[in-house]
Formats: structure tokens, sequence, C-alpha cells
């Protein structure tokens, strides 16, 4: 095979590697992107028509700049293309018990999530049971929870943010390379290679954003620390679809318990049907074996879920989708270099709430492997600080 040069390459083109390859590209780096796929695909986690995203993160203070930024430039991204990439259409989080209900293996999520909004001046409210059925009449609460309602959280069009992201890169000069698998990354004395099945490259940096793919790229200090789960998206008939609309219905995250699993999220309306789903970390699979299938007894049991819950959502499921979360055990990321190599870049894995910070991960990257150092604080995020799973 001959070998091609490049400054940087980006392996996986998902949420965080299609906004690393258009940050490079942005900043004059000649630049190779990678995928086995055809991005924006349905094998990762970069698909599923919508992504939860909000402002203020229960999952840590060091989020927040990441996701504020990333807002910032979805919006530059639709003034320069006339693409719909972000709605703005509130986002209400609601727990049975503040301060104890567990979210990404964070506690106290609720009140983490007002600290938050707190600490970075984010515009919210705080709402008992009565103010949330007046103004959403959607929910059928207990009566015992708390909300936090955030007008400037929403949702995103990961397909969309991908392509876009991919197109401008394009345009600014990048090559991408699709359907074809990287085998091999190796550090070299100035360099890397990344040998695919059909041709080898030769960069100064690597970025690997490969997701579900990650560990079995970069060896046993990734292996270690990452799991791959799927996960099932349900597309749920509305008896009034007027109720659910954007205008009148929030994203959510509902924790009704205390455990981890004791949660839902959905969407309002924007295509057919209102998109609900909970999230799953005790089965474990591989990329390449997981069951795309989505069995009645899972929709039955999502339907359980939001049975008492949800106000005229079912019986009928008009949709189902799987999709992948590749997780550490404190469910935060890793962005870090390789231990093996400087020159080689980690962006995985997201642990179920990556796509809402993605389009800033990839300007972080790109400053990072262009000059050393990245415009946010990227230290919580180090490969070296995530625990092994047990």
């Amino acid at each position: 095979m001959d070998m091609l040069t490049t400054d940087v390459v980006v392996v996986g083109l998902g949420a965080m590697g299609s906004a690393s390859l258009y940050q490079l590209a942005r900043r004059g780096a000649r630049v190779i992107g990678i995928d086995r796929h055809v991005p924006p695909h349905i094998y990762g986690s970069s698909h599923g028509e919508t992504r939860i995203t909000r402002q203020a993160i229960g999952e840590g203070a060091a989020y927040v700049p990441l996701v504020l930024r990333s807002h910032q430039i979805w919006r530059e991204l639709e003034a320069q293309t006339g693409a719909s990439l972000f709605l703005a259409c509130g986002g209400l989080i609601l727990s049975g018990a503040v301060g104890q209900a567990l979210h990404h293996g964070k506690p106290q999520f609720l009140e983490r999530t007002l600290e938050a909004a707190r600490q970075f001046g984010i515009s919210h409210e705080v709402l008992n049971p009565a103010q949330i059925e007046a103004r959403f009449p959607q929910f059928s609460l207990k009566g015992d929870e708390t909300g936090y309602y955030e007008p400037g959280a929403g949702l995103g069009y990961p397909e969309r943010c991908v392509q876009v992201q991919l197109e401008q890169a394009q345009r600014l000069g990048a090559a991408v390379h699709i359907g074809e698998t990287v085998r091999r990354i190796v550090p070299l004395k100035d360099g890397v290679e990344v040998e695919t099945d059909q041709a080898r490259y030769q960069a100064a940096k690597v970025v690997v954003s490969a997701g579900a793919w990650a560990a079995e790229l970069l060896g046993e200090p990734l292996a270690r620390v990452l799991r791959v789960y799927r996960q099932v998206l349900f597309w749920l008939e509305a008896h009034d679809p007027q109720a659910y609309l954007p205008e009148r219905f929030p994203i959510f995250i509902w924790m009704f318990g205390s455990a981890e699993g004791e949660h839902f999220y959905g969407f309002p309306q924007v295509s057919q049907g209102v998109k609900v789903a909970t999230e799953q970390a005790h089965t474990p699979t591989h990329p390449d074996q997981v069951d795309r299938r989505v069995s009645e007894a899972e929709i039955q049991a999502m339907l359980r879920y939001v049975q008492g819950r949800l106000k005229g959502l079912g019986p009928g499921c008009l949709r189902s989708a799987t999709c992948l979360y590749t997780s550490t055990a404190d469910g935060d990321f890793i962005l870090d270099h390789h231990p093996d190599s400087e020159r080689i870049l980690v962006a995985s894995p997201c642990s179920g709430h990556g796509f809402k910070h993605s389009a800033a991960v990839g300007e972080a990257l790109a400053e990072l492997a262009l000059h050393g150092q990245s415009p946010f604080d990227l230290s919580p995020f180090r490969l070296a600080r995530r625990p092994a799973w047990g």
C-alpha cells in the first residue's frame, strides 16, 4: 500500500469526530477523516433524530463551558448553512427525591444541576408539582416531585450536525474516507501511522473518536475503563399530537426513583411520534455483535414506564431503534493523550451524555492537536482519572 501523509487523521466521524474534522479544517490543517461506515449512520451513538441538550450540567461543572460553546458553534453553523441544528424548546428535570436521585453515575443530580445553574448564571426556575402540571399538563405527577426548568435547554439533531460539519470540513479542504476500517494505530518517533484495510497514512497527530470501537483500536489502557451498552429508543403514538409539539412540551429527564436506571427521558414531537427512552448499564455488548432488533417485550416495558406518567401516549409504538453507549465506570469522558504517545488524542467515550458537548470538544481537540493546548480545562477528563470497571 502507498503511504499518504497529512497533518492530522481523525478516526471515527460521529459527533465528536465530525466536529474535530471541521475545526481542524477551519484552522487550515491538512486533515483526513476515516469511518468504517457512511456517516451519519445508525451503527454507533450519533443517530436517533434528536439528542437532549441542556446548559446546567448535573454531571459536573467542567462540562458547562463545553455545552455553552457547542450551542454557539451550532448557531454559527446554522447561520453559515441555513440548516436547523438546535431547537431551544426548554428542558425539565424532574426528581421525586431532591438530593437523592442518581443519573449518569452522579448522585444528587437535580441539586448538582441547580448548583451549576447558579454558578454559571444560567436562567432557570424551580417548580413545585402544581406549577409543573399547570405549565405542562402532559405529566401525571405523584405530588412529591421537584422540577428544574431551563428555557435554554432543548434538542439537537445529531444526523444533521454530523452531516453539516462533514460538509463544511470538506468545503475547507478536508478529505473524508468512508467505508474504510482502521486496523492499527502505531506511534512513531516523529508521528503516527494509521493502517486501514485500504491504505496507510502517516500524520503528525491522530484523533481517535471511534466510540464503541475505541477500546479495540487503542488497547488495554482504554479496554479496562470502557464498556459498551445497547440502548433502545421508542417513538410512541400521541392521542393528541398537538399537546406534544415543541411549543407546548419540553425535553425532559424524569428520575422517579433514587437508583441508577429509575428514570426515563423524552422529547417533544418533531416528526412522527413522541420519542422516549430509558438507559441500561447492566448488560454490556460488542459493537459488531449487538442485537439491533427491538423486541415486543422491550416495547411493552417502555409502555409500562410511560403509563401513569405521560398522558395520552401509546399503546402504539410507531418505530424503535437501537444505539450504543460507550461508558466509563464513573460516567465521565476521556479527552486526553494516549499513554503510549502524546501524538494520539483520545475522544471517547461519551457515557450517554456526550452529544451536547461534541461541537466544543471538536474545537478543544483541534487546538490540542495543532497547538498543544485547549481553550477548555480538560483535566477532569484525563484517562488516569477514570476507574477500571470492576
